[in-house]
C-alpha cells in the first residue's frame, strides 16, 4: 500500500486550538504524539488512556453493548449486565461511578433507541479505514473515527459522544460532513454531539458543498505543514522543541507527556 500524507480531526486539534483555547494550546503534545510517538517511553505514555479517555472509551463500548440486544434497554439488570462485559470492576473507583452513571442514564434516555443505525462503533476499533481524496495534485488520507451513524426522514445523522466537560467543537463536526460527503455522496446529512452525563445535545450542523470545499482546503494545508515539520525534525531532532513549540503554564498539570517533557519541570518546580 502507497504511503500518503494524511488529515484528521485529531490532527487538526493538536494543530491548532479551538476558538477560546489558545491559552491551553501546546504543538509540542503534536510533536511527542506525531513525532516521536514510536519512542519506547512515548510509546507507552500514547497507550495508556488517561481518566478522561477511558471513561469516553467504556461510555462508547456501553452505548454499543446497549444496541447489541435491543431487549437489554427494557432489562432490569442490564446495567450490570454490561458493567460486567466491560470488566468494569478492573477500573478505578472514579472511573466505574462515572461510567455507572452514564450507563444509568442511557438505558433512561436510550437516544438512539428506535433509530436506524447504520454504523456504530465499539470505541476499541483503533484507527478507522481511510478515506482517499484528490485536492488538485496533492493526494491525501482522510481518517474519520465517526462514532455513530442514522438515518433520519431520509438524512444521514452523524452522531459523536462526549462525556466529562469536553467542549464541542465545530472543526471535528465539519470533518466528519465532509467524509460522509465522499462515503455516502448522494445522501443528504447533518451532524451533532451527545454529552453522555449530562444528557447535552449539540444543534445539529449542515454545511453547503462550498463549505466543506473550504474545510477540504484547510486540512490540506494542515496535513502539508504537518508533513513538512516532520521531514525539519527527521533531520534535525535536536530542533524538536523549534518546530514544535511548547507552552508550559497550568496545562502542564493535566498533560499525559509531563513526565517526558523538560518543559513541564520548569513549571512544577
Amino acid at each position: 500500500m502507497t504511503w500518503l500524507p494524511f488529515a484528521s480531526y485529531n490532527l487538526w486539534s493538536l494543530f491548532a486550538p479551538a476558538v477560546g483555547q489558545e491559552n491551553w494550546h501546546c504543538d509540542m503534545k503534536r510533536g511527542f504524539t506525531k513525532a516521536r510517538g514510536k519512542e519506547t517511553a512515548i510509546a507507552q505514555i500514547l497507550k495508556q488512556d488517561n481518566i478522561p479517555q477511558r471513561i469516553g472509551h467504556l461510555a462508547q463500548r456501553g452505548v454499543y453493548e446497549f444496541h447489541q440486544d435491543h431487549s437489554m434497554l427494557n432489562r432490569s439488570n442490564a446495567v450490570q449486565i454490561i458493567a460486567e462485559t466491560l470488566q468494569l470492576n478492573q477500573e478505578t473507583e472514579q472511573v466505574q461511578e462515572r461510567v455507572d452513571l452514564i450507563l444509568r442514564k442511557y438505558q433512561e434516555n436510550p437516544i438512539l433507541k428506535d433509530k436506524h443505525i447504520i454504523h456504530l462503533t465499539r470505541g476499541d476499533e483503533g484507527f478507522p479505514q481511510p478515506i482517499q481524496i484528490q485536492q488538485g495534485n496533492y493526494l491525501f488520507n482522510l481518517y474519520a473515527a465517526i462514532d455513530c451513524i442514522f438515518t433520519e426522514d431520509d438524512i444521514l445523522h452523524i452522531l459523536d459522544f462526549k462525556t466529562g466537560k469536553t467542549d464541542f467543537d465545530l472543526r471535528q463536526g465539519f470533518v466528519y460532513l465532509l467524509a460522509v460527503s465522499y462515503l455516502y455522496p448522494q445522501q443528504p446529512a447533518i451532524a451533532s454531539f451527545y454529552n453522555l452525563e449530562t444528557g447535552k445535545w449539540s444543534k445539529p450542523i449542515s454545511a453547503t458543498s462550498t463549505q466543506l470545499k473550504a474545510v477540504q482546503i484547510e486540512i490540506v494545508q494542515i496535513a502539508k505543514k504537518h508533513q513538512n515539520d516532520l521531514q525539519r525534525y527527521r533531520k534535525n531532532i535536536a530542533a524538536f522543541h523549534q518546530i514544535f513549540p511548547p507552552n508550559p503554564g497550568r496545562t502542564c498539570q493535566h498533560c499525559q507527556f509531563k513526565s517526558a517533557c523538560e518543559f513541564s519541570d520548569e513549571v512544577t518546580a
